[in-house]
């Protein structure tokens, strides 16, 4: 590696990436190759900075798998060249795919920092400028002649945190993420301060492995008073599903009603993984703590844990592309992977 850090600005799209049209007042995306037009600061900073972008930007509520394949990808191709990665991605989605991400890449051991704002970069009172400037600052971090970060992670509003710990809590606030089961792993104010104790652990030994094979005939069902039993079994009877997950309350617990035990059997029965996590933003399932979960836990659903709905998610999606038996599935959706799991 370089002695000065080598960091790769990706831009997916996003409000952070525009800025206000004189002409005609609307917004609109700039070039990042003229980043340091509007942002001088970044001058100042002690790494070399390149920037690269999706072929067109994308507003985050369009983002998919197929996008996060090929960033995924853009990642890979540029892994060995440079020393951390700062992604611009719009702050929706933004928790569903750094979760995602956090899943391909197998073995990382570089930061890949995901960042956005809740107003433009053009604007005068701009939270981007401050979101930027620290998610470089802190993929270029090293120690030990290390990188001080080595996974995939999320920093807003003077918060870096794991990103399959995180959730959009909030539209209109700058502080916009929370991490209700796990702790920051840095704050900045005055000085940038890192939990050391929080930060993952790679082994620097393997090499990265990228994986790409997603699968997305997956069902998110929120659970509420009310459901019927032909809602149920309507969602259910779709022939391509490959996994389910369940928000249910509190710690795991849903109707015990006979219906609704009978499709969880029935979509387990055809070796469909029926996942449960909480609708709760902090906490864990504890299946069979309630008699309104025992059920769950005597047909074989699948305990998320404390993970977060966007962390269930990317992880169903990412175990259901590989071959894996019914049995290992369970195992291995149950431990935690990549930190995902207290």
């Amino acid at each position: 590696m370089s002695k000065t850090p080598r960091i790769l600005l990706i831009y997916t799209g996003g409000t952070i990436g525009m800025i206000k049209d004189f002409e005609t007042g609307a917004l609109r995306n700039f070039n990042f190759d003229e980043l340091l037009e509007h942002i001088p600061e970044l001058k100042l900073l002690d790494c070399e900075i390149e920037t690269t972008s999706f072929d067109t930007p994308i507003d985050s509520s369009n983002m998919s798998p197929s996008y996060w394949v090929v960033l995924a990808q853009m990642i890979e191709t540029n892994y060995e060249v440079f020393d951390g990665f700062v992604v611009l991605h719009g702050s929706d989605t933004m928790s569903y795919t750094s979760s995602a991400l956090s899943f391909m890449l197998e073995n990382l051991a570089k930061p890949v920092v995901f960042t956005g704002s809740q107003l433009p970069i053009g604007d005068l009172r701009t939270d981007a400028k401050e979101n930027l400037i620290t998610s470089i600052q802190i993929a270029a971090w090293r120690e030990k002649n290390h990188p001080k970060v080595a996974e995939v992670c999320l920093y807003f509003e003077y918060k870096l945190y794991r990103a399959n710990r995180t959730t959009k809590m909030n539209a209109e606030h700058f502080e916009a993420f929370n991490s209700p089961n796990y702790p920051p792993l840095a704050e900045s104010g005055v000085h940038l301060l890192f939990n050391d104790d929080a930060l993952y652990r790679p082994n620097r030994r393997k090499k990265l492995k990228v994986h790409t094979a997603l699968e997305s005939n997956v069902l998110l069902i929120k659970m509420f008073p009310g459901m019927r039993p032909e809602t149920m079994a309507y969602l259910c009877d779709y022939p391509e599903l490959e996994g389910v997950i369940l928000e249910t309350y509190g710690s795991g617990n849903v109707t015990n009603e006979p219906w609704f035990l009978a499709a969880i059997k029935s979509l387990i029965s055809k070796d469909i993984p029926v996942i449960n996590v909480t609708q709760c933003s902090g906490g864990s399932v504890a299946m069979g703590l309630y008699e309104t979960s025992v059920g769950l836990k005597k047909l074989g659903v699948i305990s998320g844990k404390d993970m977060t709905t966007e962390a269930a998610l990317a992880k169903l999606m990412y175990l259901l592309g590989h071959e894996i038996s019914v049995s290992s599935f369970k195992m291995l959706f149950e431990t935690s992977l990549r930190g995902e799991i207290s």
